[in-house]
């Protein structure tokens, strides 16, 4: 019992801070696929389990922010879903069709790309002559950019809210709480297709993940709720620490 006891703590507090990593920086998959991995669930039935405990804590985090969700100046809110959905089922697909060999070879590289751009998204804009007074890029450029990094998340969701504050900044967004505010959306999009996928595999463990669910979500919604108070530097820094982590970790394994 003891051990039972142990292990539900661990799967609810990994969910918990899962949910609230994603919601100011991404990466919450760290938490609660190690825990369910050790609570004996096999890694790709932990995979998904885990992907389908943290959807409700992207939501969570997109309500959080409510009062920042607004829609790029040059898209509409409801390209920005479409194009999000589309990119995403089309990601998903992909990853179907990949040798497990190769994306474990390419997932490292794939998070280090993610880190760098955001980490060297204020050098790059000023290389690229934009000031705090330029606007956002066109709409053809937005939603190129969108539905490029949608496929990415569909094909892999690690490292997902990285590379998207990235692409905002390199777009031109100023508000770090408007690009949340978007991340978390656009996750929480992708992440419900891939669910949706897992789902009609068979590939998820419902006990585990409906409880994980419920402390994801409270993660989420808390974190989402500080991290508007908390500095544009504070955030930033926990973006670029957390994928420089994830990034030394596929690397490793």
């Amino acid at each position: 019992m003891e051990e039972t006891i142990l292990t539900w703590c661990l799967l609810l507090a990994a969910s918990f801070l899962g949910g609230g990593l994603n919601a100011i920086a991404g990466g919450g998959s760290f938490f609660t696929f190690p825990a369910l991995v050790y609570a004996g669930i096999p890694v790709v039935a932990a995979n998904a389990t885990g992907t389908l405990a943290l959807l409700p804590g992207y939501i969570a985090s997109t309500w959080g922010y409510r009062e920042d969700l607004k829609a790029p100046a040059a898209l509409t809110m409801s390209i920005v879903i479409a194009v999000s959905v589309l990119g995403g089922a089309l990601g998903a697909f992909v990853l179907l069709t990949t040798p497990d060999e190769v994306f474990r070879a390419i997932v490292p590289w794939l998070l280090l790309l993610a880190t760098v751009v955001f980490a060297a998204a204020p050098w790059l804009l000023r290389a690229f002559g934009q000031n705090k007074n330029a606007g956002e890029a066109g709409s053809i450029t937005q939603g190129s950019a969108l539905a490029a990094v949608s496929v990415y998340g569909g094909y892999f969701n690690g490292g997902l809210g990285i590379l998207l504050l990235a692409v905002f900044g390199m777009l031109g967004h100023r508000s770090i709480n408007q690009m949340q505010a978007l991340k978390n959306l656009i996750s929480s999009v992708l992440t419900a297709i891939a669910v949706c996928v897992y789902t009609f595999g068979g590939a998820i463990v419902w006990y585990e993940a409906t409880m994980m669910m419920v402390a994801a979500s409270i993660g989420g919604y808390v974190m989402a709720r500080l991290a508007r108070r908390l500095s544009p530097t504070v955030v930033r820094a926990v973006v670029i620490v957390t994928g420089a982590i994830m990034t030394t970790l596929f690397f490793m394994g």
